[in-house]
């Protein structure tokens, strides 16, 4: 498995990817997502996180296109 071929674009936006994605989690009943080993989450698990972080900021640039 690769791992780390994920380049953020903008390096200064990692602070904020990373409090996105703790919200998240813990809007998805996970707790402590920061110190727990994701190995021992499931696929799905790990899956919700990423998809819905990716949904939610597609929705956060379409609120900002429209104006809304």
């Amino acid at each position: 498995m690769a791992r780390g071929n994920n380049k953020i674009v903008v390096p200064e936006a990692r602070t904020a990817l990373d409090e996105l994605k703790v919200e998240i989690a813990n809007e998805l009943g996970i707790e402590n997502y920061n110190s727990i080993d994701k190995g021992n989450l499931t696929s799905r698990e790990n899956g919700y996180v990423g998809g819905y972080m990716v949904k939610k900021l597609v929705e956060d640039a379409q609120r900002q296109m429209t104006g809304k």
